[in-house]
């Protein structure tokens, strides 16, 4: 074994003058607004708005279909006569007795869901009968336990929100990991404890989408009630103030009553549970 190796040559390839390269770049002024969210969101609804205003143009009958303009003029009004005001104050506070009932009632259920068998099997069955049961449905039923006022809307609002809450508070606490359950366990932790200190932290991003399909749930529904008997109990909410305009023919009203439900609904969203989720799920680094 007295062969030598031979060694390949070594070879080097002169090098290429790059000329100036700019290794970062930044970003001009139109980038960084665009990377902004918001900045982003503000442009979709500007686009629609334009399209609004030109297909209300084009059609050119107010009473069919009013301008972006118009109803902007329409809902400028109802704001200074303090009629959308008093109309969205009653909406929102009949709104929250519901919503706060229903998220209640969707917390005892899971709590009992999660501790027995015997209650996961009694949240299945309520929420396979009930869940798929439109909330307007139960309109008849709570008219006449009820009687007109805000007691039925409230009853029907808690069933647009339990069931939703319900199931997605009861599935983000079956995906728990059996680790973090053991670690509650070793602490001492049983029974309210463990969901309130081990439960609920670790399942809080499927809560809190519970949360936004209950509430889109619920405001869809009491705008719904409120167009079937919300005066009744001696002043209206948006919802009636969307029908009673419309039996006055007062369209560009029907379209300012629909922007008010839109814009709350945009504020709800991007700004309360958005604050919720920024100081939660994202502190928390548990978003996906």
């Amino acid at each position: 074994m007295s062969e030598t190796l031979a060694l390949r040559p070594e070879i080097v390839n002169a090098e290429t003058p790059l000329g100036d390269v700019k290794v970062e770049a930044s970003l001009s002024w139109l980038e960084r607004i665009y990377r902004f969210g918001a900045v982003r969101k503000a442009i979709i609804l500007v686009a629609l708005a334009a399209l609004w205003q030109a297909y209300g143009v084009w059609l050119g009958n107010p009473l069919l279909f009013p301008t972006f303009t118009d109803t902007l003029s329409a809902f400028s009004e109802n704001i200074a006569n303090g009629v959308i005001p008093a109309r969205t104050l009653v909406s929102l506070e009949t709104l929250l007795i519901g919503y706060g009932v229903g998220i209640a009632l969707a917390a005892v259920l899971t709590t009992i869901a999660i501790g027995s068998r015997i209650g996961a099997d009694l949240l299945e069955a309520l929420t396979s009968m009930f869940n798929p049961l439109p909330a307007i449905a139960l309109l008849p039923l709570a008219l006449i336990w009820f009687g007109l006022g805000k007691g039925s809307i409230i009853f029907v609002l808690v069933h647009s929100v339990l069931w939703a809450i319900a199931l997605n508070t009861h599935s983000g606490f079956r995906s728990v990991s059996n680790t973090l359950r053991m670690v509650g366990l070793n602490y001492g932790l049983r029974g309210l404890k463990l969901v309130r200190f081990i439960l609920i932290p670790a399942a809080f991003p499927a809560i809190l989408t519970g949360l936004k399909v209950g509430w889109a749930f619920a405001w869809r529904t009491l705008i719904a009630a409120e167009l079937v008997f919300g005066v009744s109990s001696g002043s209206g909410g948006l919802g009636w103030f969307i029908f009673e305009n419309r039996n006055q023919l007062e369209t560009a009203n029907v379209f300012a009553g629909l922007f008010t439900v839109i814009i709350i609904g945009l504020v709800i969203e991007n700004v309360v549970f958005a604050t919720i989720e920024r100081k939660t799920v994202r502190r928390w680094g548990m978003q996906h």
